[in-house]
Order: structure tokens, then sequence, then C-alpha cells
């Protein structure tokens, strides 16, 4: 087991939750406590009899504090070597007491990049420079030295020095030196990757680059029972979004949910107006917007009833009574439902009616942005990352131009706006068809578009009569005005750009259509 006794610890952090416990802990075992600036004040002020780091160097604080624990005797007293005769001799002619537990959180470094109105000189500051030093020595010593990085890691410390008489084993040391050494990589990253942003400001990416995430979950499989799986996410994440979600009920999350999940809520983010979407198998089957949230959910679920069995649900406002009592109508099944919040009589209905309570899962993402997530988008690939910006392409219609003679009324406006957005979130190609505030039908992942123009206008059927449809990218033919006119179509959007676009416009002109070219396409692959 290579039982480390822990004499003296050391002390130095930013993060002060659970410190006090913590230290109380230690000093119960006999240990003697040395700490630094503000961490020796929280220890001290809490009763705790504790050393103050300047009467172990022989040497004041300095600097703003920014040099304190930058001294032989502190490192040396990590450093040494407890079976390495010399090393204990040295120590002992210089009267350096060895360090048995450093307890190190380093500056909030991505704290204060994340926080807004941070200065560079703030974002500087954090920059830790004698915690990371200390970190590593006690890393290198893992053998006769135990380090902690977070608090998280009190609770494994102290069962391990009550179980132990105040010692640790080399098993938990090792363990904490991994996630020590993640810590500290995961903050230089985060430093290196603020000078690259610093650097390339005219949007060019950096040679290298070095992520790190947080493991949030294990998961019970991937995409597939065969598949293992697990959860990370991004440090220092505030924004509302499916990694800071909370979850309120429900069985444990799979794979699977956290994508639809995803897509659900950067879908219903981009209304102003109550809007509720339905998510299967990662594209939107149903989408609406409505006065009211209930009226949303109403005419959404409505979209593609059959596909909505199962379904992931996402709203843009806190699920009322009124909705919860529509999603709750018997013969219906929802894996999960994400939204900004749920009132107590929403959330009562929810979770206790009769097959609900056992299966559904709820989250709180508290309010949303609608421009939050405009960061880098990953997609793995064997071998490598492809990284792009996020599709974050405005779309106010402002720059959308009228190409046929027939102008779209103002209600087909509306509509052409809102299935835009849609078709935005469907797998490519995408075609989507609305009316009245809500899809109608839709199109998507097909290898031609002709196909997912015939896709959408099935699913439609009827209610395609004086709809208007949607398209993530150019037509290449006016085959998809001719099934569209068929379908009674009466308005399209795309993005236009077709060396064909005047076959398209011609064939809209031929059957009464209005179609807008907004100038930007959506591929969503």
């Amino acid at each position: 087991m290579a039982l480390r006794p822990i004499r003296r610890a050391l002390l130095s952090v930013s993060d002060k939750t659970g410190l006090v416990d913590f230290a109380r802990l230690l000093s119960g075992f006999g240990v003697q406590l040395t700490s630094t600036g503000g961490t020796r004040k929280a220890l001290a002020d809490a009763g705790l009899k504790v050393i103050d780091i300047s009467e172990v160097t022989g040497f004041p604080e300095i600097l703003d504090g920014r040099v304190k624990t930058l001294h032989p005797r502190v490192h040396a007293g990590i450093l040494a070597i407890r079976d390495n005769t010399q090393h204990m001799g040295v120590l002992a002619e210089q009267k350096i007491e060895p360090i048995d537990l450093v307890v190190c959180n380093l500056y909030p470094f991505e704290a204060t990049l994340a926080k807004p109105g941070s200065t560079h000189e703030d974002i500087v500051e954090n920059i830790d420079i004698g915690g990371p030093s200390m970190v590593r020595a006690a890393c290198k010593n893992y053998h006769d030295v135990a380090i902690v990085v977070d608090p998280s890691q009190y609770a494994a410390v102290a069962e391990e020095l009550k179980a132990n008489n105040g010692a640790t084993t080399l098993e938990l040391r090792e363990k904490l030196v991994g996630a020590a050494f993640a810590r500290t990589a995961s903050y230089d990253a985060a430093i290196a990757g603020y000078f690259a942003s610093r650097q390339n400001t005219g949007g060019d990416y950096p040679e290298r680059l070095d992520l790190s995430f947080r493991k949030k979950q294990g998961l019970r499989y991937g995409e597939n029972p065969h598949q293992k799986a697990a959860f990370y996410v991004e440090p220092n994440v505030r924004h509302a979004c499916v990694a800071t979600a909370e979850v309120l009920h429900g069985k444990e999350l799979s794979y699977n949910n956290i994508l639809d999940l995803d897509s659900s809520l950067n879908l219903v983010r981009e209304y102003a107006e109550p809007a509720a979407v339905v998510i299967k198998h990662n594209n939107p089957c149903g989408a609406a917007v409505g006065g009211s949230l209930v009226d949303a959910f109403r005419k959404a679920y409505e979209g593609d009833p059959i596909s909505a069995f199962g379904g992931i649900l996402g709203f843009n406002r806190e699920v009322d009574e009124a909705t919860a009592m529509q999603i709750t109508e018997p013969k219906r099944f929802i894996e999960c439902i994400i939204a900004p919040d749920y009132s107590p009589e929403a959330l009562k209905i929810i979770t206790t009616r009769p097959t609900w309570k056992n299966s559904v899962r709820l989250l709180r993402t508290g309010p949303l942005q609608a421009d939050a997530a405009r960061s880098l988008d990953f997609r793995r690939v064997d071998g490598g990352l492809l990284v792009q910006g996020r599709d974050a392409e405005a779309d106010d219609f402002k720059t959308a131009k009228v190409v046929t003679r027939r102008q779209p009324s103002p209600q087909e406006l509306a509509d052409l706006q809102f299935a835009w957005l849609v078709a935005k979130h469907v797998k490519s190609n995408a075609i989507v068809l609305a009316r009245g505030g809500m899809v109608v039908g839709v199109g998507a992942g097909q290898m031609s578009r002709v196909d997912s123009t015939h896709m959408a206008s099935r699913k439609a059927g009827d209610r395609s009569q004086g709809s208007v449809l949607a398209s993530d990218a150019f037509f290449p033919f006016r085959d998809n005005v001719d099934l569209a006119a068929a379908a009674g179509v009466k308005a399209i959007v795309q993005p236009g750009g077709s060396m064909r676009d005047q076959e398209s416009i011609e064939a809209c002109d031929q059957h009464g259509i209005a179609m807008m070219f907004t100038g930007v396409r959506h591929f969503r692959h």
C-alpha cells in the first residue's frame, strides 16, 4: 500500500469551497498547516493554527503576492525523496521540513477569461506561476507527497486519512497525480488559446489546437449498446445549454438523448416568440411558434404526431400548467423535455401522472440567450478534427431579396422566415414546409434535394396547400419548384446561387409562387 503519513500540509487556494472543513480534519490528525495570503487568513479566521509561508521561507511575500512559494525551502520540502538518505540529509542540514500534502487550486484564469468586462490586464494577472510549480513538484514526488487540486477531491482524501490513521496510499496519490496533470494541462491550454486568439484577429485558426474537457458523467452506452460513452463539458461554461442544464427528474440520460436535447435547444432559442420543437433522431419532426407556449406545443406536436412518439421536446419559455396538460395527454410518449423552467403545477403534472413519472427526463436550463453558444464547432474524423465557427449567421431577412414577380404576403413572409430558421437545423438536404407558424412537412438527409421535397410534401399531405417551403441550399433544377407547386406551395425561400437560378425563377412565375433568395446557405451534414 506504500502508506505515507501526512505531518505537514501546504495549502494555497483560490477556490475556498470546503477548505476550512478539510483543514480542520487535517488538524485533527495532528497535521501542521502552512499557508499563504488569503488562504492563511481564511484558516486563521476559522480558529485554526496555521503557519505563514514567510515563516518557512524566511522571506516575505513580495510583488503583490507574485512571489511567495517560489523558494528552495518550499520546493525542497516537496521534492525530497523520503527513502533517499542524501536528500533527507540535505533537508536536515538546511533545516527544511518535508511537506507531505500540497493543496493548491490555481488562480481563476478561465473564470476571469469568461467573465464579461475582464480586461487583458485582469486576465494576465490571473496566470498562476507558483501554483503550477508546486503542483508539478508534488506530482513528480507522488511516491511521498499527495497533491489535491480541486475541492471535489477533499472527500476522497478525508476518507483515506480516516481509514489509514492520517496516511495516504500510493494508489490514491497516483490517482491524484493524474487529476493534477490534467488540471495543469487544461490550465495551460486555456492560456495558450487566449494568446493564440489575440494573435489571430483575422479569423485564422492557430497552428496547434489543445482542447480540455471535464467529464460530467458516464453514459450507459453510446449510440448503440455495444459502444461505451461518456459526456464531457467545456470548463467554465455558463450560458444555458445541455452541458449546464439541471436534471430535475427521470432516469439517466443517454448519448442520443444528449444529442437530441442539444438540437432542440439550439432551434427554439432562434425565436423571440413562444416556441416548441419536437426532435426525433436529431431532426425536427415538428416545430411551431404561437401566441402562447401551449399553442406552440400543440402545433409542433401536430406537425407529425406519428414521428413525435418517443421524441425530445424543447421550449424557449417556462413550461406552464396548460402546456403540461397537453404534453401528458393519453397515448403520448416523450423521452425528454428541456426548457428554461417549469411552473410548480407543470412539474407536478409531468412527474406524477401514471406512465409519465417513471420515464420522462426533465431538464431546466435557466433563461435562454439568443446569441449563446457562438464558439467553435468540432467534428471528429478518423485521425483528425474538423473545426469551424458555429452557424450563427443572422437570419432576419434584411438582406433577403424577392426574385419573382409575385411578392409574398405578410403571412407568407412570416412563415418563410419561420421555416428558414427550422431548415437551418435540419440535416441536408433539407426541405421544410410550414404554414401558420408551424411545420407541416420535413424532408431531411436525402441524397437529392428533390427526394427531400417529395418526402416533405408526403408528410404534409393536404396541409401543404397554401404552405411555404424553405430549402437549406439552392435548387439545382426547376423540378423542386414544380413539385412544390403540385403540393400547393405559395412561397419559397432558398439561398440562390445555382447556375440555373433563372430556371427556378421562371418556374415560380409560371406557377404564381413568390420566391426569396437569402444569399446564405445552411448545410447541416
